[in-house]
Formats: structure tokens, C-alpha cells, sequence
């Protein structure tokens, strides 16, 4: 099997690519890449390319390209916005499956009860990466920089938005509601859940309430759980 190295600004109109020196040192010292060895390559936009190894120097890797294949966007956006939690791993665990799943963007809300008030997405960007090329996705999702829950819910399009909240009153599963448009976004909250004064914004503007199924779930289980549904959901769209 060949390996897989994560190129953001290869095109098909190249016709040789360079790995940067610490990919180029991993791929010669560690992978023991040798001349004319293939390797794919992949820009996170949709792009997969076949290379050949053109001159294995652990500080500039040569590829010569043989192939390249652009897969289209995919016509269903599965979109999750999520309260970080405090602990980082299970944060990042999140990130890495959702990735492996399939999902287009994922936005981080600071709530009322967040636990974590600031994010660096450096390190998300990496899991994602990572994850992107042992799955054999095309495309890398979207990450946002932590935004206040206000903000956020200002700039969504209701119709196609969902907020997954534990508060007392009538709540619709998502499997019922999501999919009636090429698009879903589903607002997970901290652990705490959403305040009261929270839903009652959300669903002034026009944000429907759902339910994830009769367990409570963690954080990151709900939004991973939301990313599982939408992808059931989406399958037509994928026809």
C-alpha cells in the first residue's frame, strides 16, 4: 500500500511536488522511501495524485506525478457545532472520528457553562490531517475559530440548523428532521448542556430543537453521534 502525504497546495497542473523537509525526513528515514517508489498525495480540496519518488533526500523529497484524480464536493454539508470540552483528548478524539466519518465544517461555540473559553486549532488541524489521510477522504473539513454562542447563532441559516439541548419541552429526533435540504448543522452544547436563556435565543431564530436518542451523552459522543446520523440521512444526496 502506498503512503499518503497531505500536499495543500499541489494542483493538477503540476507535474512534480517537493515534500517540506520534516515530511521529507520522515519519508526517507523513517518510511525508507526509495527512487521510483509510489506515493499518493492529497490537497484536501478534492485532489488525489499517484507520484513516483524521484529523488529521495531526506531533506527535500522529489515526486514525480504519474496521475491526478479530483473528487467533486459532496452535495450534502454535514456541519457540527460543539462546546470544546475541557479535557483536550477527548476533544481531539472527536475531531479525528468525525474526520474518518465524513464531515465538511466544524464550528467551536463558548457558552455560558463552557468549561474551556479558548482554543488553539493548531493541533485539531494536525489530528485532522492525519485523519483525512488514513481514511482516504478528500476533502478537509473546515475549522472554525471558537466563536461566542450568540454570534454564532446570528449567522446560521435556520432552516437548516438544529440545536441538541437536555432542557424539559417538546425536542424532535434528528433523523425525522434533518436531510430535508443538502445540508444539516447541529449545535452541541458543554457539558452542562445550554443555559435556558441559550435555546431561547437559538429557537428565536428560528433553530429547531432535537434529540440524539434517550441516553445522555457526553459532549464529543453527541456531536460525533449528530455526524453519524446526518451521514444515514445523506445517503440519498450521495446517489
Amino acid at each position: 500500500m502506498a503512503y499518503t502525504f497531505f500536499a495543500p497546495d499541489l494542483t493538477a497542473a503540476a507535474i512534480g511536488y517537493t515534500l517540506p523537509e520534516e515530511e521529507s525526513k520522515h519519508a526517507v528515514r523513517v518510511l525508507r522511501l526509495q527512487q521510483r517508489m509510489e506515493v499518493l498525495l492529497i490537497n484536501g480540496k478534492g485532489g488525489t495524485f499517484r507520484a513516483e519518488v524521484a529523488d529521495a533526500n531526506p531533506k527535500a523529497c522529489a515526486l514525480y506525478l504519474t496521475s491526478a484524480e479530483q473528487t467533486a464536493p459532496r452535495p450534502y454539508l454535514t456541519h457540527v457545532a460543539v462546546a470544546p470540552t475541557k479535557n483536550l483528548d477527548r476533544l481531539e478524539w472527536f475531531v479525528e472520528k468525525a474526520v474518518e466519518v465524513g464531515i465538511e465544517r466544524i464550528s467551536f461555540l463558548r457558552c455560558a457553562r463552557s468549561e474551556r473559553r479558548e482554543l488553539k486549532l493548531e493541533r485539531l488541524e494536525k489530528i485532522a490531517i492525519s485523519a483525512l489521510k488514513q481514511s482516504g477522504q478528500a476533502w478537509l473539513p473546515q475549522l472554525d475559530e471558537m466563536q461566542d454562542f450568540g454570534a454564532f447563532v446570528a449567522g446560521v441559516v435556520p432552516e437548516i440548523t438544529f440545536i441538541a439541548h437536555l432542557e424539559a419541552g417538546e425536542r424532535t429526533a434528528l433523523t425525522q428532521v434533518a436531510g430535508a435540504e443538502a445540508g444539516c448543522c447541529v449545535l452541541i452544547g458543554p457539558e452542562g448542556d445550554f443555559t435556558p436563556t441559550e435555546i431561547e435565543l437559538a429557537l428565536s431564530k428560528g433553530i429547531r430543537p432535537v434529540t440524539l436518542g434517550a441516553s445522555r451523552l457526553r459532549t464529543e459522543t453527541a456531536a460525533l453521534a449528530a455526524v453519524f446520523t446526518t451521514q444515514l440521512i445523506r445517503q440519498p444526496f450521495q446517489s
